[in-house]
């Protein structure tokens, strides 16, 4: 079983970290398995259910680890897709003020400052409106499932279905 990360996807460099750590261990796990000495007893069935056990366990344990790292990144995205959407509020709150100060210097005798009121406001909903579109497709980027978790659970019980298999 071979699994990669990938770099650079904007998540938090602490969860990058975890889940590269734990993609150790999986890789670690599967990988230090040495085949049977020639000379060697075979192991008794009771060894064999302990072996089986043991690493059942063991993997349970690292996909557990893994969908934690996955959901710790995805969780960063999420945050960052949250912040736009404050902005846009942020944005909206602006729109309003600007309206409210249009109003008031458009009743005023002077109108120049009634325009430039109104210019600013525009700009702000403007802002407003690049700010959610930009959080919604940020929104859109992330992914709350543990895709590398299924992934791995996939390719284990196909392993199990068929243990002597090539690619198992």
């Amino acid at each position: 079983m071979t699994l990669t990360t990938a770099r650079g996807t904007g998540a938090a460099p602490a969860a990058e970290r975890d889940r590269e750590d734990v993609l150790r261990d999986l890789e670690a796990g599967t990988a230090g398995r040495a085949a049977r000495r020639p000379g060697e007893a075979e192991p008794s069935m009771g060894e064999l259910v302990s072996r089986v056990t043991d690493d059942f366990r063991r993997l349970l344990n690292q996909e557990i680890q893994l969908a934690k790292a996955e959901l710790k990144a995805e969780g960063a995205k999420a945050g960052q897709a949250a912040g736009m959407f404050g902005g846009a509020v942020f944005a909206g709150y602006m729109v309003a003020l600007f309206l409210s100060l249009t109003a008031v210097f458009a009743l005023s005798n002077v109108m120049d400052p009634a325009w430039a009121a109104l210019i600013v406001t525009g700009l702000w909903a403007v802002a407003g409106g690049v700010l959610a579109l930009v959080g919604r497709a940020r929104t859109r980027q992330f992914s709350p499932a543990p895709e590398q978790t299924i992934e791995t659970l996939k390719e284990d019980a196909e392993w199990a279905r068929h243990p002597t298999h090539p690619t198992g």
